[in-house]
């Protein structure tokens, strides 16, 4: 009997000692740690509250704001651990159940849906093309496309799948960004071995583009030559033979290094992203799909980078993709014939 109340005693202890960090550390400290500021947690909290709550009134059962505190410091660092070193309070297996559960409740196609969406409308579209006319003066463009790795353990089923070009597993996620850096698309549900053209070929946005959902004449992305070119995708001119596609393709680069510089904030908001997530594969697209949530989240309330010494590049890894021509299919000449009528009229060489 004593050492059953004793053992109460020391359950009570740890759940007390659980820290209240949103009212105890200021907005700077939670940026640091959590890459919200307080009213910033709130708000992801509530988007989630439902499916987060106690089922039970069992005695110190996670708060929601508990488990989503716990898996942001999990998105900043990558580590479960540092949940517990921060004196957080709960085990192990607490805050492993607490990241599952919080990172389900947010990757729901209906929180999705509220933060990352393709333009549809006419005006959200010439919001978007405007933008990117600031950037280079490349007209017509809705959003820049290119893919990223992100390292994952070895699976214990299909791992030769997941073995990338460089020779790690990976995830091979799907981006496009807007010209401030917000997240349009997002597809992370392929091994590593995919090919970027593969990964495109199978996309829902592809499909918006080909049944007229969005005007494939004059609503274009750009992707570099490991994409097909098409009429409302544009590649460089692999090899510019006048003024004109010379002009194109220093528009089109600037412009697309939107999406290199989108991925290396991205990876710099969420460490989680940079190292090796040691979750199986279905977590880890998870864990994606929430950074990229997270990281739209933070660009509507205006939350800045964390201030650390981390460059805002992606290992270089879509640079080189650029140089990864792939073998157009015989109904690309439409989209290159399109790209040099489109680079005649809007890149002439001035007489």
């Amino acid at each position: 009997m004593a050492e059953r109340q004793q053992a109460r005693q020391r359950l009570v202890k740890t759940f007390q000692e659980r820290r209240d960090v949103l009212n105890t550390l200021s907005d700077a400290e939670l940026l640091k740690r959590y890459r919200l500021d307080r009213a910033g947690v709130l708000f992801v909290t509530d988007l989630v509250r439902g499916a987060l709550q106690s089922p039970t009134s069992r005695s110190f059962a996670l708060t929601p704001e508990m488990k989503v505190i716990i898996t942001l410091r999990y998105l900043a660092t990558g580590k479960m651990q540092m949940c517990n070193s921060d004196d957080l309070g709960p085990s192990q297996s607490s805050v492993s159940k607490a990241i599952t559960d919080t990172l389900k409740a947010l990757t729901q196609p209906a929180i999705l849906v509220q933060f990352i969406r393709f333009p549809r409308t006419v005006p959200e579209i010439r919001e978007k093309q405007q933008e990117f006319v600031q950037v280079a003066n490349f007209p017509g463009i809705v959003g820049v496309i290119d893919c990223t790795h992100v390292r994952i353990l070895a699976p214990r089923e299909y791992e030769a799948d997941y073995v990338n070009r460089k020779n790690f597993h990976s995830i091979n996620t799907q981006l496009v960004f807007d010209a401030k850096y917000n997240i349009l698309n997002v597809v992370a549900n392929w091994p590593g071995s995919t090919h970027d053209a593969r990964i495109w070929r199978a996309s829902g946005l592809k499909r918006m583009f080909e049944d007229h959902h969005i005007p494939p004449d004059s609503c274009h992305l750009l992707g570099d030559s490991g994409y097909p070119c098409r009429r409302y995708l544009l590649t460089p001119f692999p090899r510019p033979q006048t003024d004109s596609q010379a002009a194109y393709n220093r528009a089109h680069k600037k412009t697309r290094s939107i999406v290199e510089r989108g991925i290396g904030q991205l990876k710099r908001r969420f460490h989680v992203l940079h190292g090796e997530v040691r979750l199986n594969p279905e977590k880890t697209c998870q864990v994606i799909l929430a950074c990229a949530l997270l990281h739209n989240i933070c660009k509507k309330r205006n939350i800045q980078l964390p201030d650390e010494n981390v460059a805002d590049a992606d290992d270089n890894m879509e640079v080189e993709d650029e140089h990864q021509e792939v073998q157009l299919p015989q109904d690309a000449a439409n989209g290159t014939r399109f790209r040099e009528v489109f680079c005649n009229h809007h890149f002439h060489a001035e007489p």
